[in-house]
C-alpha cells in the first residue's frame, strides 16, 4: 500500500488542527505542514512516531532481526506459554 502524505499550509493546519489531529489519530493519515510552500513539520500518529524512533536504534533493529529469525526457525512460543511465563512471579530475567 502506498503511503500518502497530506500537504497543508501551516495557516490552514492551525485553523483545522483538531480535525487534522483526529484524522492522524483515527485514520493513521500523515501530514506535512508547509510555510511558504516549504515543508517545515510533520504530523503522524504517535504509534507510527514510536516505530520510527525505535527503528533508529541499532539494538532494536538487531532484536527485531533476531526474533524474526527465531520465529522462522519455529522457535516461537505460543501465546499461552508466553502469558504463563509473563505472569509467573519467579520468572528469571536475562542479564544484560
Amino acid at each position: 500500500m502506498k503511503t500518502i502524505v497530506n500537504r497543508l499550509p501551516l495557516t490552514k493546519a492551525r485553523v483545522n488542527l483538531g480535525q487534522v489531529v483526529r484524522r492522524a489519530h483515527v485514520n493513521g493519515e500523515l501530514f506535512t505542514f508547509e510555510k511558504d510552500g516549504i515543508p517545515v513539520v510533520g504530523l503522524m500518529h504517535v504509534d507510527d512516531l514510536e516505530d520510527c524512533l525505535e527503528m533508529q536504534s541499532r539494538s532494536v533493529k538487531e532484536q527485531i532481526q533476531t526474533s524474526t529469525a527465531e520465529y522462522r526457525r519455529g522457535a516461537a512460543r505460543s501465546v499461552h506459554e508466553f502469558m504463563v511465563e509473563l505472569k509467573s512471579p519467579t520468572r528469571k530475567r536475562k542479564k544484560k
